[in-house]
């Protein structure tokens, strides 16, 4: 990205600079950071890469519109300081969506360099940025503006639009359920993806900001928004996710060691089931580990499993790897850590051993026909075609549906599958209640649950401010 003659020219011969990861072979035995992240020198380099479109087609594919050829050039420049600011000023946790966003489908999807060649490593250069905390500016603060809001969930969506309200002047409570901050960030996402001390981090940060934090404390059930409004809140965000797993719906699945996902990477993640008996919670270590699902959900799964020391994995999937929803980068770190893909199976019934536990899985081998509402192909059944897979322990990660809490929280209108209906600025049909994230959309990712967040915090702010 030198400068010719005045002008902005990028390296077009320069290739993208591969991702800086650890040895399949080595991290695949325990719960390091797969991804190192980039050095100063790789960050500069592959600034350099960046065309400086005039219409930057990047920032219209990020869902909280961040200046990426801005905090690129700043990097180039090695002004990191500057370049964190730029991003401050739409996104508040670049060291997380660094991490997990999909960014192939968003910014990276629409960089024009992408077209005809690879594109741009964005989510890499955010992570760099995000990573350096210490560089960044103080914050812009408005005036406290004497109006309080409560915020029921402190994951992605949830703390996004606190710290955006905190930077707008209100005072601010988020109310969660678990004993942390972070939501599906700490319970979901595994440490070898997005280590604990980054969310703690950002959510540390949040804290300076002046917000407040009340752990363990589940709304809807110790309190409701009527009781909330009556102690002095002017208004309130819900953000508390769409956790309520969905069902194989075949026999056998309430045997013991078999379980949906949320549980065993919560066991894992949130409370160091791995690490037992240093930790109060144990978990299953098993021999051969069947999950079902595609999306990356599922990928945690068996890449957890692998970690937890299971002599073969295997992720079934009723499509082909190609319609797979998950990352294409964490199909591929979890083949090169050695689990096995079994496409075109779905579940048919888990088998249980003498002592009652799952032995083994019964699994319908399928093939593909028509699109379906989706565009994908639809799986179908090859009948008379099943195998049986050795299997002590199975892993449910095929989707969720709404968090029931929701309805049990406010008056806000609820549609016929539990999720909370709200406009695209996140208000629901009571005027002073506000929605987003998963319990809106249903499960999505981390930035789109960002971006419901922070639009919700600037219609709360005119709301409220009458602006």
């Amino acid at each position: 990205m030198p400068e010719v003659n005045g002008r902005w020219v990028a390296d077009m011969k320069l290739p993208r600079t591969p991702a800086n990861e650890e040895p399949a072979d080595e991290r695949a035995k325990d719960f390091r950071p797969v991804d190192k992240g980039f050095t100063e020198e790789m960050a500069v380099a592959e600034a350099s890469r960046c065309m400086r479109c005039k219409k930057p087609l990047c920032v219209e594919g990020c869902p909280v519109n961040i200046n990426i050829p801005g905090f690129i050039e700043k990097i180039y420049e090695h002004k990191f300081g500057e370049g964190l600011d730029i991003i401050h000023e739409a996104s508040m946790l670049p060291a997380i969506c660094g991490r997990v966003c999909p960014q192939e489908n968003q910014c990276e999807g629409r960089c024009i360099r992408g077209k005809k060649s690879e594109p741009v490593a964005i989510g890499q250069l955010e992570r760099f940025l995000g990573d350096m905390p210490e560089v960044a500016s103080e914050p812009k603060m408005a005036p406290k503006n004497g109006k309080k809001v409560a915020v029921i969930g402190a994951g992605p969506s949830g703390i996004t639009c606190a710290g955006e309200l905190a930077r707008n002047g209100f005072d601010v409570t988020v109310f969660e359920a678990f004993f942390t901050g972070g939501g599906v960030l700490v319970y979901g996402i595994p440490e070898f993806r997005l280590p604990k001390a980054v969310v703690k981090r950002e959510i540390d940060g949040l804290e300076k900001l002046g917000v407040k934090f009340e752990y363990n404390s589940v709304v809807g059930r110790i309190t409701n928004a009527e009781e909330l409004f009556a102690q002095g809140f002017d208004a309130m965000y819900i953000a508390t996710g769409a956790g309520l797993p969905k069902f194989l719906n075949v026999p056998g699945e309430n045997l013991p060691n078999v379980f949906f996902a949320n549980e065993y990477l919560t066991r894992v993640n949130l409370m160091k089931a791995n690490k037992f008996p240093e930790y109060d919670t144990p978990t299953k270590r098993a021999k051969n580990v069947v999950v079902f699902g595609g999306g990356n959900v599922a990928m945690d799964s068996v890449r957890t499993a692998l970690r937890l020391g299971a002599e073969t994995v295997t992720l079934c999937y009723r499509r082909t790897e190609k319609e797979m929803p998950a990352r294409r980068a964490e199909v591929e770190h979890a083949k090169a850590e050695g689990v096995i893909i079994h496409e075109l199976a779905s579940p048919l019934e888990f088998i249980a051993g003498e002592d009652g536990a799952v032995k083994s899985v019964k699994v319908q081998n399928m093939e593909l026909g028509e699109p379906d509402a989706s565009g994908r192909r639809r799986p179908i059944p090859i009948e008379g075609s099943v195998d049986e897979l050795p299997c002590d322990l199975g892993v449910s990660a095929i989707g969720t549906n709404a968090n029931p809490i929701a309805k049990l929280i406010g008056p806000e209108k609820l549609n016929k599958w539990g999720y909370i209906e709200a406009d695209e600025d996140g208000r629901t049909s009571d005027p002073r209640i506000w929605a987003g994230g998963d319990i809106v959309t249903g499960a999505a990712t981390v930035i789109l649950a960002m971006g419901a967040g922070k639009k919700a915090a600037a219609s709360m702010t005119k709301a409220l401010l009458g602006e």
